[in-house]
């Protein structure tokens, strides 16, 4: 499923319960969709020189097992593009164990940064500025 990204788990990311506390998940996607974009080639001065950024317009987490410190887990990152001006970048966060701990679900879209409007087509945006988003895809 796209691009994987292996976290382990740090003692200072934990609740008073001893696990994850629910934010880091957020994080851990980060990182992963930063490791994902690099992958696939992307160079922020160059999106930055055009003007482009791709944007985080929601994100939900379904929890369903809980992390501890010391788990080594990998964060996958896959796209799915239609049409329109959104895309979705899926996520996994998967213990080494096979253990599914997390499922999170972005909806993206790339803005114009001078006219703080989405692009009308995200995929063929990123992909004029250098990215690979066939290393993103999902299957």
């Amino acid at each position: 499923m796209g691009v994987s990204t292996r976290i382990e788990v740090r003692g200072y990311e934990l609740d008073s319960l001893g696990h994850v506390n629910h934010a880091v998940y957020h994080q851990y996607g980060e990182v992963a969709r930063m490791k994902a974009f690099a992958v696939a080639g992307c160079d922020w001065d160059e999106l930055m020189r055009r003007r482009i950024g791709p944007v985080l317009l929601s994100t939900t987490v379904n929890f369903r097992a809980e992390l501890r410190g010391g788990d080594v887990v990998d964060v996958s990152c896959a796209a799915k593009f239609g049409t329109g001006k959104t895309f979705t970048l899926e996520q996994q966060i998967v213990k080494v164990d096979g253990t599914v701990s997390a499922e999170m679900y972005g909806v993206f879209g790339v803005m114009d940064l001078d006219a703080r409007k989405l692009f009308a087509d995200p995929r063929a945006t990123l992909e004029s500025a250098g990215l690979d988003m066939g290393v993103l895809l999902d299957g």
